[in-house]
């Protein structure tokens, strides 16, 4: 039987050596920040401003482990995030009510429909590499536009589709005050998708820090050594799209709850959105999820 003692020193030692590190505290001090804003800046404009970060953040998070962890380059990253996004917005806004069990019902909806578009995608694109894999995602992408624009029935078209919140999470609601802090809806909305997006990135870093993203990082490396040494790349590289995809959609659902508001140049434009994360993931840095963070910030 394996002496399982020296491992479990090891990794409590790890974890020591985590604490003591800057960059604990300084991660620390970020989160600390994004909390006390509706406190210590209370205009609107600053807490939008946050919030956008914190969301751009787990956006360009999701997708720096396609083209930092995996080395896969996709231009149509953004209609994932447009998924999410239409989907909250029509089961709580033009085909639904706005209700709790249809907010949560359409983030599901998301993570369903972007999982399974992501894997057709894979199973379609992943057979070219580097440029070409980067151009048909750009074409579904604009495709995507298009049909939303056109389908404007189903869509709203540019138009788009104004959502009401239900419950704690509407404009009007009123809680009361804390610490002077009048407490909002909007106060309440900022809360929750803060929580949510740290959770959504502390997974993402679980995903990275798992024996699965050491793999995706070797088949970034030398894709031609890893399938040498026998792993699939064509399915690890599929999991990895999924993975980022899924992602990609939630935060565009939690987007759609803080805007109240979806229309394709917003949320499936490939130029107003791509470009931007591209920016980030470049400004950041490639292969780490917490340069997202900086490169939000920055942008």
């Amino acid at each position: 039987m394996t002496d399982l003692t020296p491992i479990r020193r090891f990794r409590e030692e790890e974890k020591r050596r985590r604490y003591r590190r800057g960059g604990f505290f300084l991660k620390t001090g970020v989160l600390v920040l994004f909390l006390v804003v509706p406190f210590v800046f209370p205009s609107f404009k600053t807490v939008d401003l946050s919030m956008k970060i914190a969301l751009f953040a787990v956006l360009v998070a999701s997708f720096d482990i396609l083209l930092g962890y995996t080395g896969i380059l996709s231009f149509g990253h953004g209609m994932f995030f447009g998924v999410g996004a239409y989907c909250v917005a029509f089961l709580v806004g033009k085909y639904g009510s706005p209700s709790y069990m249809n907010l949560a019902f359409g983030v599901v909806i998301a993570a369903a429909v972007a999982s399974a578009l992501a894997l057709l995608i894979s199973f379609l694109s992943l057979r070219v590499k580097a440029i070409f894999f980067a151009m048909i995602t750009l074409a579904i992408a604009e495709l995507a536009i298009i049909l939303a624009i056109k389908l404007s029935g189903f869509t709203g078209g540019e138009d788009g589709i104004s959502v009401s919140m239900p419950g704690i999470f509407a404009p009007s609601f009123r809680l009361g005050k804390i610490w002077g802090l009048e407490i909002t809806g909007k106060v309440v909305s900022y809360y929750f998708i803060l929580l949510s997006c740290a959770g959504l990135f502390l997974l993402m870093l679980r995903f990275t820090h798992s024996p699965l993203g050491r793999v995706l990082q070797a088949i970034r490396d030398n894709a031609q050594r890893a399938e040498a040494l026998g792993y699939k790349t064509f399915r690890f590289q599929a999991i990895s799209i999924t993975f980022g995809c899924i992602m990609a959609s939630m935060v565009g659902g939690l987007y759609t709850i803080w805007v109240g508001y979806v229309n394709p140049e917003s949320c499936l434009g490939v130029l107003t959105i791509m470009l931007d994360v591209l920016l980030m993931v470049i400004i950041g840095g490639m292969g780490t999820l917490y340069g997202g963070i900086v490169g939000a910030a920055f942008l």
